[in-house]
């Protein structure tokens, strides 16, 4: 089924395309989208052929078995078991391919962390998130560059934008969209007390839409140096750019590349993303006043808690994950959660295909 389980025939149509894609004499004239359509082409080529062989295996297994059973060789048999609950075992594993059935799973993700509500707290929290999705990333094997960090003025950062690549990148982040609250003695606080502290995480896809156009008269543009964490590239010229939307009060910026003309682009195409979302949004929202739904808003809605005190806990709300090593999970062993969340979300696809199933009865 479609959405439900691994789509064979879809990633037969889907390897068509990119093969297509990917012969085109011009691919490489522009070599972020060159790589990830030839890393997304090598992916589903894998799929593909572990799908191939599974279906090899069963069709032999089919034959000894027959076979077998006609000479009553026992020792065939129970080889032929053994094969087929390692094959079992790999069918399993494909099953999670089913988990990415978005538009946009395969896409890179801008993934940002705002402090939120308890002054240096949350800046300093802030601070600590962006370390545990680096770490995660990279343990992971994800690409991940920081674009921006506004640093606190006291402790911490204000922000900081990342743009991550690799399979399932969006898919992935997806579910850290939202508000995560830490409970901790402060290390700020001179009499130790317990401090409540917000950040904010926004996470959306890169997309690559033509229809987005940017009239130049729309933007302001700012320069400045160069500054804060993740600065491998700091410097003392003014490389960094700010791009301000004037229509849409959307701000980006990005301070990873040493250049001013390479920050500039990089800013363009995150400003073009977040424009892209907005749009997505704003039709996702027309549609549901059509259908007089009332959907809840990814910003603003706590997701997740980090508890330090007066007990350990990490709880997801949304998918009810409890896990008690918290200094794991800030240290980036976020799998679980990150999991829990992919399987959560096709749980509510499938419960929603089914009650419009009803509805159309």
């Amino acid at each position: 089924m479609p959405g439900g389980s691994f789509d064979v025939d879809a990633k037969h149509l889907e390897l068509e395309e990119l093969r297509a894609k990917v012969a085109r004499p011009d691919l490489w004239d522009d070599p972020g989208r060159a790589t990830r359509l030839t890393r997304r082409l090598g992916h589903i080529e894998r799929l593909v052929r572990r799908v191939e062989t599974m279906h090899r295996e069963l069709e032999d297994a089919d034959i000894l078995v027959e076979l077998a059973v006609d000479d009553g060789d026992v020792d065939t048999l129970g080889e032929v078991s053994d094969d087929l609950v390692a094959t079992a075992r790999r069918i399993s594993d494909l099953e999670l391919e089913s988990l990415y059935f978005g538009g946009y799973d395969d896409h890179p993700a801008i993934l940002s962390v705002h402090a939120g509500a308890g002054g240096v707290d949350a800046q300093d929290w802030a601070e600590m998130m962006v370390r545990m999705y680096t770490r995660y990333l990279a343990g992971a094997g994800f690409d991940h560059e920081i674009d921006d960090v506004q640093p606190g003025e006291e402790a911490g950062i204000k922000s900081a934008t990342l743009t991550v690549e690799g399979t399932h990148a969006y898919a992935t982040l997806e579910g850290e969209r939202g508000v995560h609250r830490l409970v901790r003695i402060s290390p700020f606080d001179s009499n130790s007390r317990r401090h409540t502290s917000f950040a904010g995480v926004d996470v959306i896809p890169l997309v690559e839409d033509a229809r987005i156009e940017i009239d130049p008269e729309d933007l302001r543009i700012d320069t400045y140096r160069s500054q804060g964490a993740g600065g491998q590239h700091v410097n003392t010229t003014d490389s960094a750019v700010r791009l301000t939307h004037l229509p849409t009060g959307i701000v980006v910026a990005c301070q990873a590349e040493r250049s001013q003309i390479q920050n500039r682009a990089r800013a363009l195409a995150l400003l073009r993303a977040k424009l892209a979302e907005q749009a997505r949004i704003e039709r996702r929202r027309e549609l549901d006043e059509i259908r007089g739904e009332q959907t809840e808003a990814g910003w603003g809605r706590q997701i997740r808690s980090y508890v330090l005190q007066p007990y350990q806990q990490v709880k997801d709300l949304r998918t009810g994950v409890e896990i008690g090593n918290v200094q794991g999970v800030l240290d980036g062993d976020l799998g679980r959660l990150t999991e829990s969340y992919l399987h959560w979300r096709r749980a509510g696809r499938e419960r929603r295909e089914r009650l419009e199933g009803k509805g159309s009865d």
